[in-house]
């Protein structure tokens, strides 16, 4: 298959996947908490946007070099990728804790007011998704993974 002889595709797969399962171990060592699901979602340390847009542009560079066009391209693509996780999706995720302890007190008024509570379409709503972006340090770590696997793979290629 043509599509595994990509190199730069292919290092930035392996850091997608090598960001999202070391999350779990990283959880397990800073908060005791085991949580396999963390290899599915957004957010946490490190991050794997920018471990891919990482590995990808270092690929990219390995490959073509780093005077080409292509590399250019791909360097204002990751540098653009890091800055939104930092960034904006950040925010948002920030965003998202006010507005669910805003929809939690809302509710517990509603409860105490008017009873409420037995109602069962409000114990089912869902809350927001609050581990949304990165914290700069993330990103960080998240770049400096697909760099270092690029480089590695780039090896045993």
């Amino acid at each position: 298959m043509h599509i595994f002889s990509n190199f730069p595709l292919c290092a930035a797969l392996l850091a997608i996947v090598f960001a999202q399962v070391i999350k779990i171990p990283i959880r397990l060592i800073v908060t005791r908490e085991f949580k396999p699901g963390l290899a599915f979602s957004t957010g946490g340390m490190p991050s794997s946007h920018s471990a891919a847009v990482a590995a990808l542009t270092t690929g990219i560079g390995i490959v073509e070099g780093i005077a080409s066009s292509v590399f250019a391209v791909a360097f204002v693509f990751s540098v653009i990728t890091m800055f939104d996780a930092s960034g904006v999706r950040r925010q948002a995720g920030e965003q998202a804790v006010v507005l669910n302890k805003l929809i939690k007190d809302f509710q517990y008024f509603v409860d105490g007011a008017k009873g409420w509570n037995r109602k069962e379409e409000y114990e089912k709503r869902e809350e927001l998704k609050e581990l949304l972006g990165h914290q700069p340090i993330e990103v960080f770590f998240g770049g400096v993974s697909g760099i270092c696997i690029a480089f590695l793979l780039y090896n045993l290629y």
